[in-house]
């Protein structure tokens, strides 16, 4: 059997405990067994990062269903892999080449995929490394990459599926443009920030009052060049003779048609708004709504171009300044605003502000797709974990827009479609070949394509595979609420649309099939103050960081005991200290129970048990319960914190306590217990706290692994209803003892004469050592004359304790030490009743700060109050 070294290192055994799993092959799934399945496929990081603390808190979760579902006898899959972050992949390697004054152009396209690919070799790694460290229980042999072959051939038969079914088309449509990465990006990589920049309000028309002219107002100047109409309100009285008619634009020879649109806002500023089509997204729908010309005004990198005036050439920024005053110079400007903040959106990859810019792109029609996916709910064949975000789910698929699938780039997916020298297109598939002479489209495919695909792809679709007949639909998809409609619907999509798929439904159709039965969605993390993390914010944690410095069992635990569905956690290294100290406490607590002889054994039965025998055991059928209930639900911090009051509250804090007791009264069967709850607590806990719990349960039970040991099943012992309210009354009468003896300022663990009297029946007599032994009391002589007492209500009456004090307290010491604390109780109820007392700093600080300080305040003060009463007693003795 093995032995326990003095304390818990977890950089010494948590590398080498890991790759023994790994070699043992624990986590490798068997599609040709006869056990019920589950799976989960990995939400695949992109290749070019690491691991965040939305990753790990991802991973946490994911690794603690499968390894209960492993216990309790399911052939589990997790399937990893990794995105191949188009945008993000191509970026990293162009900046490496450019460090060598290299162009990708000067390379050729295939050139730079094979250096991309080198890339991937050498660079691709690290997620892989870091997942090992955090202990995800992964099919390593099963792991994917949305770019190996396998999943390429998946894309191109589903693209030809879509685009033979007529849901795949090309059109010019407007789409969020990053000038700096030169192509498209989807919703997902524009993030909105807050900047300062001006509001210009100018005239169309005539300077005179007297004859037709509009006002308009924007943040854009440069856009006006682009300008086709003026749009105003139906119902507006201010403008309804100016509808349909036309105001010339002031530098071109262009004639802007005033028109009625319901979009339009008559009570914010001149009631008028400038339209243009071909850049901003309410702009377009007006123009289609109206058949208004759409017209580019910048070329791809965001300069001025072919508008015929001055400003061709210029970057969009420095156009802004030069129409500005060109405006000015004719007198147009009717007002500046400035500084003007508002929402901008910028490109999450490059930085910059996004170009609504019309283009011609690919596309996806997906009111079907989406109407599927949302039926897929409301049927019930997958479930949306919590219920209260399936309204977000329906607002977002009943209300979809057709999906940009096309971006410009040269590592991804390359477009199977193939254009003839007239012009002639055709979608090849993948087992076949393209006219000979004609050119593959230069586009590739939005990443996000293919990790639609993911949880069939990487199981062998479009083949039939043992792995899609034992593991698909998979059972569980866990991630962030906040990209719910984007990843998740698109998956939902392009599964319920293979769902009759021959690889799939081999036993006949069977309707559309939903990739994952249930979607738990998280929160977010946010740090201890509730902000969001984020680089920029400078308020990120690396979870690896937290490893090297708590433990992996701690970051997890951490992260676990925060995750309810839907809602955010917040998180700092006050809690990875105390999940630290947790697993710190467990481990001393087995370490004490095998030095005293604990291995499993047989029970006796309930009546041969003591009192406290058969309180932490019903107790621990009743955790063992809520635990399953929890996890059932998804609710982990449920599990959690239940798993963490019991352990430490109860069994460490008590039950260990009153075992010394009896062990050294010679119960022996308190060996057998002690391993009975250990066996059952490090089995519940092992999903959460792998390694720490695989360690102590292997030494206490000379057991191959917890990966592979049977979950906790019912164990017979219910609540004794008795026995637990003789413990409570045990428990309340230590408590108030030790309380007391505190007051007096009796040392810990300094034994005092004491007498107990008026015990309720035979309630207590059975506890009496233990409560002497635990309110370190001993028995009255028969010279006894207390000098304290205390009165202790119980369930059924009041224990009278009578104390001998005398001689055990240095009462001038105590006077300086009280004197002494009482001090810093009043500087700090002084200190934060300031604070509060400062408005400013009340109306800046963060809401639960000046909570944290009211709870320091009301603390302080019961100090103050409790240190003077201690102060007039020693005064008065």
């Amino acid at each position: 059997m093995e032995s326990l070294p003095k304390t818990w290192d977890p950089a010494a055994v948590e590398t080498e405990l890991y790759e023994g799993w790994v070699r043992a092959g624990y986590f490798t799934a068997d599609p040709s067994s006869s056990k019920p399945s589950y799976s989960i496929v990995l939400p695949p990081p992109n290749v070019t990062g690491s691991l965040h603390m939305g990753h790990a808190l991802d991973h946490t979760l994911m690794d603690a269903l499968t390894r209960r579902k492993r216990m309790q006898g399911y052939e589990v899959l997790w399937l990893p892999g990794m995105d191949h972050a188009g945008i993000a992949t191509q970026t990293v390697v162009e900046k490496q080449l450019a460090a060598q004054g290299i162009r990708k152009e000067d390379l050729g396209r295939e050139k730079f995929i094979e250096k991309v690919w080198e890339w991937k070799r050498q660079s691709g790694g690290t997620i892989g490394a870091q997942m090992r460290r955090l202990g995800d229980g992964v099919d390593w042999s099963r792991d994917r990459f949305t770019m190996d072959e396998g999943l390429s051939r998946a894309v191109r038969t589903i693209f030809k599926q879509l685009y033979d079914a007529g849901l795949i088309y090309q059109a010019e449509r407007l789409v969020n443009w990053s000038p700096v990465l030169q192509t498209a990006i989807s919703d997902l990589e524009v993030k909105y920030e807050d900047v300062e920049g001006e509001l210009v309000s100018f005239r169309y028309g005539s300077m005179s009052d007297d004859e037709p002219h509009i006002v308009v107002a924007t943040t854009r100047l440069e856009t006006m060049l682009g300008d086709t109409a003026i749009a105003v309100h139906p119902e507006d009285e201010r403008y309804k003779h100016l509808v349909g008619k036309t105001l010339p634009h002031p530098f071109l020879d262009r004639e802007l048609v005033i028109v009625a649109d319901e979009h339009v806002d008559p009570e914010f500023g001149s009631g008028a708004v400038k339209v243009t089509p071909a850049h901003d997204p309410n702009d377009f729908e007006i123009g289609m709504r109206h058949g208004l010309p759409m017209i580019t005004i910048m070329d791809t990198r965001g300069r001025i171009a072919d508008t015929g005036t001055q400003f061709d050439g210029m970057d969009r920024f420095e156009a802004r300044v030069k129409v500005r005053e060109a405006l000015a110079e004719q007198g147009r400007i009717v007002a500046e605003k400035r500084p003007y903040v508002h929402s901008v959106g910028h490109s999450e990859r490059s930085g910059e502000p996004i170009e609504p810019r019309l283009s011609l792109q690919w596309w996806v029609k997906v009111a079907d797709l989406a109407k599927a996916a949302g039926d897929a709910v409301r049927n019930g064949e997958t479930v949306i974990h919590p219920k209260s975000l399936e309204p977000r789910w329906f607002a977002w698929v009943d209300d979809m827009h057709d999906w940009c699938i096309s971006r410009q780039l040269w590592w991804g997916h390359r477009i199977p479609i193939w254009h003839g020298p007239n012009g002639e297109k055709v979608c090849v598939g993948p087992d076949e070949t393209p006219p000979e002479g004609w050119e593959q489209d230069p586009d590739v495919l939005d990443t996000w394509f293919s990790s639609a695909l993911w949880p069939f792809s990487t199981m062998g679709w479009p083949d039939h595979t043992p792995e899609l007949a034992k593991f698909y639909p998979t059972d569980v998809l866990v991630t962030g609420y906040d990209i719910l409609f984007f990843w998740v619907a698109r998956m939902m999509m392009f599964g319920t649309f293979v769902g009759d798929h021959p690889a799939i439904t081999l036993d006949g159709a069977r309707g559309p099939q939903v990739p994952f039965r249930n979607v738990f969605l998280h929160g977010l993390i946010r740090d201890k103050h509730g902000r969001k993390m984020s680089k920029s914010a400078g308020n990120g944690i690396d979870p690896l960081d937290w490893v090297q410095t708590y433990g992996a069992d701690a970051l997890r635990f951490t992260l676990a005991r925060g995750a309810s569905p839907g809602s955010d956690l917040s998180i700092g290294d006050d809690h990875a200290r105390a999940s630290r100290n947790f697993v710190t406490k467990l481990f001393n607590a087995t370490r004490f129970a095998l030095l005293n002889g604990a291995a499993p054994a047989p029970l006796p039965d309930a009546a041969e048990l003591t009192d406290a025998d058969r309180w932490i055991l019903g107790r621990l059928e009743e955790v063992r319960t809520e635990v399953d209930s929890a996890f059932d639900s998804y609710e982990f911090s449920r599990a959690c914190e239940t798993l963490y009051h019991f352990a430490w509250d109860e069994f460490c804090d008590w039950y260990v306590e009153l075992a010394k007791v009896q062990l050294s009264e010679g119960i022996s069967h308190t060996t057998a217990v002690l391993a009975a709850v250990l066996d059952t607590l490090l089995k519940l806990l092992h999903p959460v706290m792998p390694f720490v719990t695989e360690k102590l349960w292997k030494t206490l039970t000379d057991g191959e692994s917890l990966v592979i040991a049977k979950w906790p099943q019912p164990s017979g012992f219910s609540l004794d209803s008795i026995a637990a309210q003789r413990v409570a009354d045990m428990q309340r009468l230590i408590t108030e003892v030790r309380r007391f003896r505190s007051d007096q300022g009796l040392a810990d663990r300094q034994k005092v004469p004491a007498r107990l009297s008026d015990i309720p029946g035979a309630d207590l007599q059975a506890q009496l050592p233990a409560i002497r032994a635990l309110a370190w009391l001993t028995d009255a002589g028969a010279d006894f004359n207390p000098s304290a007492a205390l009165e202790v209500r119980l369930s059924k009456g009041t224990v009278v304790v009578e104390l001998d004090t005398r001689g055990s307290v240095d009462v001038e010491a105590e006077r300086r030490r009280t004197e002494k604390d009482l001090a810093a109780a009043r500087r700090e109820l002084e200190s934060t009743s300031k604070k509060l007392e400062n408005e400013a700093f009340l109306a800046k600080a963060p809401a639960e700060v000046v909570e944290k300080i009211r709870n320091r305040q009301r603390l302080a003060a019961e100090e103050v109050d409790r240190l003077t009463a201690r102060l007039a007693a020693l005064k008065d003795s």
